[in-house]
């Protein structure tokens, strides 16, 4: 038995070395068959033809056919050298250099300045270096004497194609789009090849997208069925609004051929669009009507605290938005060139500061605040000069404010003129989100966020501030507070500057959605009445519940009735109604002042 296990362990040792070699073989052989697979490949990358290889081809080629089918191949490349050889080409700028008699042709263009000889210097298209002599010196030739490269109406028609797809290579994600909708909605049968090549290529998940939708519109075009139905399978599929019309054709056509299958599916997909379309109305009205109870609530607040909680009737709340959108109107100036005002008759140039950049786009930051403080100033004058006169007597509050109202309405037309005023948004609230067709704007979806913060701050304020304390204990009992220590006219001021104030930044909001112009307020003023009186006069929460709720239906009318007019009187009328069943609102606000 030893010798039988040194036999084996001897056969081992002398056949490990052996094995190791094989291995090492067998190693070898897939690291040279690896290294032949990768030279096969690379030589097939470096023998696929550049694009400007291509256009040489399509130059030297002997039939039209030959030429066209070169350029229709370039469609969809993004190249930057196809373009202007092609213009080229066109405006007959390309010519052909024998360098002797027999010898292969070069395309050639002429570049730079003519000389005494009328003499331009020489370039090759294949190479785009400079033509040169046997001497190696560039080369100085005259057009007159090159043979032009010749182009057909149907060279021209190809080439037209191919750079009308150049756009759809575009590394501008704006003008790629735009560029596929527009080559999509043409519905030319030629640039279908060019739109599928593209499609491999894109990546960017909107452009695909559309690629897809322009692909469909296109082939709506080919005869037969089969194909059509399967784009119009497609076209349900994606939910194209926007090929609606186009679909609706394609029925027809196959109605008065007596397509059945294809006329059944473009029925199909009309009738999927036409519930995709319901619901993007549908999300889209309850956005807007957020958005919209957003700004009133914004105002509203303003108001709430003003009239709900200091009894005054304010009908110039209004013209404090006005302020507020003004103040911007002024700050976006100023970070800009300037602005001249028609200030009461005298020709007042404000000079500006020629921001550009982030720095200019920064100044809606700047007028949030100056709004708020510009329009509280004011207020806070109207109060010191007259409404401190008036309080517990509304009916002269009401006549007093809404005369300070035609007075600041007609000031403001001396100030900034009777025409209205546009103020650029910025760039981070110009734009949108567009989630399955429904589009989010981002200056209402700002605002939104901002009234919540703001409806947050206010409760901050007068619940856990000093200042909303003594607010609160002047509102409820004037006298005792004044015989407490509290200074009410101090408080009254304050409060009326925050009321303000506020409705002078739901004038800043505002700029950012439509134009300023002196009358602006009086558009909001009635809603913001009817939302206070809603909601409980004298109640923040009821006010928040009230402007949405309010800004809901209004919106809502207005895409059902698709009148706006009538629509705001529906919802006057069942506000009519409502207080009617509910005088004092939807939250009644307690008090053991006996005035109440």
């Amino acid at each position: 038995m030893r010798e039988e296990r040194l036999l084996l362990r001897s056969r081992s040792f002398f056949a490990r070395p052996f094995f190791h070699f094989s291995v090492t073989v067998r190693i070898f052989t897939h690291f040279l068959f690896t290294l032949v697979l990768a030279g096969l490949a690379s030589v097939t990358v470096q023998a696929a033809p550049t694009a400007r290889a291509t256009l040489v081809e399509a130059m030297l080629a002997e039939t039209d056919a030959r030429k066209i089918e070169l350029i229709s191949s370039l469609a969809g490349e993004a190249d930057p050298v196809i373009e202007p050889v092609l213009k080229a080409w066109r405006e007959d700028a390309l010519f052909l250099y024998e360098p002797a008699e027999g010898a292969a042709r070069i395309p050639i263009l002429l570049v730079g300045e003519k000389d005494a000889d009328d003499a331009r210097a020489a370039q090759r298209v294949d190479t785009d270096a400079p033509l040169l002599d046997a001497a190696g010196k560039p080369l100085r030739l005259v057009s007159g004497d090159l043979t032009a490269v010749e182009h057909t109406s149907a060279l021209r028609r190809a080439m037209k194609a191919v750079v009308d797809l150049l756009e759809v290579t575009s590394p501008d994600r704006k003008k790629r789009l735009q560029a596929v909708q527009t080559i999509g909605f043409g519905q030319d049968l030629t640039q279908l090849t060019g739109l599928q090549k593209r499609l491999k290529l894109e990546a960017d998940p909107v452009v695909l997208r559309a690629l897809r939708e322009a692909i469909a519109v296109t082939r709506l075009k080919e005869p037969g069925s089969e194909g059509k139905l399967a784009v119009l399978a497609e076209l349900k599929a994606l939910h194209s609004l926007s090929s609606y019309d186009l679909i609706r054709t394609a029925m027809r056509e196959a109605e008065a051929a007596g397509d059945a299958p294809v006329a059944e599916a473009a029925k199909s997909a009309l009738w999927s669009i036409d519930n995709h379309k319901a619901n993007v109305n549908f999300v889209g009205t309850l956005f807007r009507g957020l958005s919209l109870g957003s700004i009133l609530l914004i105002v509203a607040i303003g108001l709430a605290i003003t009239f709900g909680l200091m009894g005054v009737i304010n009908m110039a709340h209004g013209e404090m938005i006005a302020v507020g959108a003004y103040t911007t109107y002024v700050v976006e100036n100023v970070f800009g060139s300037g602005v001249t005002l028609p200030f009461f008759g005298f020709s007042l140039a404000i000079p500006g500061m020629n921001t550009t950049g982030a720095l200019y786009q920064s100044y809606f930051l700047f007028a949030l605040p100056l709004s708020f403080v510009a329009a509280a100033l004011v207020g806070i004058g109207l109060e010191r000069s007259i409404i401190r006169f008036l309080y517990r007597r509304p009916l002269e509050s009401l006549l007093a404010t809404w005369g300070v109202s035609l007075l600041l309405q007609q000031g403001l037309k001396l100030m900034f003129g009777s025409n209205n005023v546009q103020v650029s948004s910025p760039s981070y609230l110009s734009g949108n989100w567009t989630v399955n067709d429904i589009i989010f704007g981002w200056n209402r979806v700002f605002v939104i966020i901002f009234a919540g913060l703001i409806v947050f701050g206010v409760g901050l304020i007068l619940t856990k501030t000093p200042l909303g304390l003594l607010i609160r204990s002047v509102m409820q009992n004037r006298a005792m507070a004044s015989c407490m220590g509290v200074r009410t006219e101090r408080v009254n001021m304050l409060t009326f500057g925050l009321g303000s104030g506020l409705a002078g930044l739901a004038g800043a909001f505002i700029s950012q959605i439509g134009n300023v112009g002196p009358s602006l307020g009086q558009n909001y003023i009635v809603d913001c009445f009817m939302t206070v009186v809603v909601g409980g006069v004298g109640n923040l929460a009821g006010t928040i519940y009230s402007a949405l709720g309010i800004g809901l239906v209004d919106q809502s009318l207005q895409q059902i009735l698709l009148n706006p007019v009538l629509g705001k009187i529906l919802v006057l009328g069942a506000i009519i109604l409502f207080l009617q069943w509910r005088p004092s609102g939807l939250f009644v606000t307690r008090s053991r002042n006996l005035d109440d």
